[in-house]
């Protein structure tokens, strides 16, 4: 199945929903979620202080306790408007290279891409079927 790496463009908040808006120079498409993960996501990239550990927090702190990467994310998925994700991990043990492939929810993957700079990809045909997203 062919890959095609998307970048995150922008996040648009309001009290019902956030849109995350990804794409190439071609197409954009947006996915929407819970007005708590935008603003998660929004205080990350502002690099906000918080009071307490998000969860994004929990498995950054876990990750690098463990030696673990965030490899990438792959957007998988698209079912009736609800886009599925895996998450890449990867871990060096000697001369052994394990890579994790976990299924998640393409909020949280983002969060945590986007917190270790790791690249987010969509399968072509999921691409294909997404919804333009205009400006």
């Amino acid at each position: 199945m062919e890959r095609v790496q998307v970048k995150f463009n922008k996040i648009m908040q309001s009290k019902a929903y956030t849109c995350l808006v990804f794409g190439t120079e071609s197409k954009q498409f947006a996915i929407y979620t819970e007005p708590s993960v935008g603003k998660n996501l929004q205080m990350l990239l502002a690099e906000e202080p918080h009071p307490r550990p998000y969860t994004h927090d929990l498995m950054n702190l876990a990750y690098k306790g463990l030696d673990v990467k965030v490899l990438q994310i792959l957007i998988n998925r698209l079912e009736d408007s609800t886009y599925f994700a895996r998450l890449f991990l990867q871990k060096q043990e000697g001369e052994m290279l394990h890579i994790l492939e976990i299924d998640a929810r393409p909020s949280d993957c983002i969060t945590l891409a986007l917190s270790h700079n790791a690249p987010i990809y969509c399968n072509k045909d999921i691409l294909l079927q997404a919804v333009p997203f205009e400006d």
